[in-house]
């Protein structure tokens, strides 16, 4: 049996009560007041969120941006140094090996970061898909990373930095130092808020979250766990890797074209996703609310409106804290996934009716 890692803010999730759970291998804060509070606050005010279990590839020299062109799906050729890019890499049958965050950090130096339950598997995946001049590091276990996120996260984090955040757009990033640590600050995050991601020494990690906990005391800042992560995540429809994006769906019909650039020139899945286009989606990644009350949960089956026909599957779910209904995400038969249809969501031994909705759930003002 595998040992479960620990992030290095193990002992204080601990030390300040947090409810743990495995998960993907780590041992992981779930919540620690409460996911309805968490949720709350991080949409209000401000929390911290432990993402140290994520994963860093480093990618440096004359081929660099050259095999990242060919193992993601985005045009990695666009971005400035200092910017920020959501994108995906495929299996050559076009399913998702991984969605992931890359980085520019000078002419020929990247950063990618990458999902904690895919780090072994992607790495040796890049690692069998790479060639020619670059270096490419797996710096997971030497990097730390702590999540600043809602309205007051700008407040808090320049506090403890000289750096001038209001210089950092959105999907950007820089270096500077955050608590007299070296770090890579990058104004994103997972929860829709504004925010940012710190990346740091795994050592100095306690030492940078010690002080926004303490700095942040009268912004009303708390730690927050996986749930609200979740719950923070659906609300604003972004994907989850093992629930709405896997290696059994390609990216086209999980609604990742937008970050599939075809006229870039080769990449690993482009000749899948271009048949794929040529043939026609048979499903689609949709987004919908319940019409009652009700939790829609993964893996539950979605039905048409008379509850006769099988259209799909439910691949995430809860209930908002913030609507206070019922949401969920799921793939459906390419056919019935127009905003305004009427469908049925199987939950348990019921059938609940439900809408299909444009996403996302709820819109946050940056």
């Amino acid at each position: 049996m595998a040992k479960i890692q620990k992030t290095p803010l193990n002992a204080i999730h601990h030390e300040a009560g947090a409810r743990m759970v495995e998960f993907h291998g780590w041992e992981m804060p779930v919540q620690y007041d409460g996911v309805m509070a968490e949720h709350r606050r991080t949409r209000a005010e401000v929390s911290l969120f432990d993402v140290s279990h994520m994963g860093e590839v480093y990618f440096e020299g004359k081929e660099a941006l050259s095999n990242l062109q060919r193992i993601t799906t985005n045009d990695v050729s666009k971005l400035a140094i200092g910017q920020v890019q959501y994108s995906t890499m495929l299996h050559e049958n076009g399913t998702i090996v991984d969605d992931l965050t890359v980085y520019r950090l000078g002419e020929d130096k990247y950063q990618a970061c990458i999902n904690a339950s895919n780090i072994d598997k992607d790495f040796a995946w890049i690692q069998k898909n790479i060639e020619g001049e670059l270096i490419c590091e797996n710096q997971s276990d030497e990097t730390g990373q702590i999540a600043i996120q809602g309205p007051k996260a700008q407040t808090l984090l320049q506090a403890l930095t000289d750096y001038d955040l209001d210089s950092i757009k959105y999907y950007w990033c820089a270096t500077g130092k955050v608590a007299g640590c070296d770090t890579l600050i990058a104004r994103m995050g997972y929860t829709g808020e504004d925010g940012f991601e710190v990346f740091c020494k795994k050592e100095e990690t306690a030492t940078i979250w010690n002080q926004l906990m303490e700095k942040g005391a009268d912004l009303g800042v708390a730690p927050a766990g996986l749930g609200a992560r979740d719950t923070l995540r659906l609300e604003v429809c972004y994907p989850l890797y093992g629930n709405d994006l896997d290696d059994q769906h390609n990216a086209l019909e999980s609604g990742l074209g937008w970050v599939v650039k075809m006229a870039k020139g080769d990449f690993i899945g482009k000749e899948a996703l271009l048949k794929v286009k040529e043939e026609g989606l048979k499903r689609r990644l949709i987004s919908f609310k319940l019409d009652c009350k009700g939790v829609p949960r993964q893996d539950y089956k979605i039905f048409d409106e008379t509850g006769e026909k099988e259209l799909g599957i439910v691949t995430s779910g809860t209930s908002s804290p913030i609507l206070g209904e019922g949401i969920g995400m799921g793939y459906v038969a390419f056919d019935s996934k127009k905003p305004g249809t009427k469908i049925t969501i199987q939950v348990r031994k019921r059938l609940l009716p439900a809408t299909i909705v444009k996403s996302p759930f709820v819109v946050v003002e940056k």
